[in-house]
């Protein structure tokens, strides 16, 4: 049987991605404390945009940019490393998408 490809992905599961992630961050407020200060986002943009596709890539590009808080994110959720490129590819365009509408 063919295992599927973890580079794969489809919104749906680069958003459950996204929002996993978010609360990875969330759980640790010292976490979430440097995603902010390093984003310039504020904790009330945060809340007002936290499950659009454009915050939750912000959340999945912060993490893909930090090696060691991604494996502890992925480990932490039981998630593929490699889906993690997919997942923000996804929610890039779909926030782009958006945004055009």
């Amino acid at each position: 049987m063919k295992r599927p490809d973890p580079r794969r992905i489809d919104l749906d599961a680069a958003e459950r991605i996204g929002i996993a992630g978010l609360g990875f961050l969330a759980d640790d407020p010292a976490r979430l404390g440097l995603f902010l200060a390093t984003t310039g986002l504020g904790p009330a943009e945060l809340r007002a945009e936290a499950g659009s596709p454009g915050m939750l890539g912000a959340v999945l590009e912060y993490l893909l940019g930090d090696e060691t808080q991604l494996l502890a994110f992925t480990a932490n959720a039981g998630i593929n490393p490699e889906q993690i490129q997919p997942a923000w590819d996804m929610l890039v365009l779909e926030a782009a998408r958006r945004s055009r509408r």
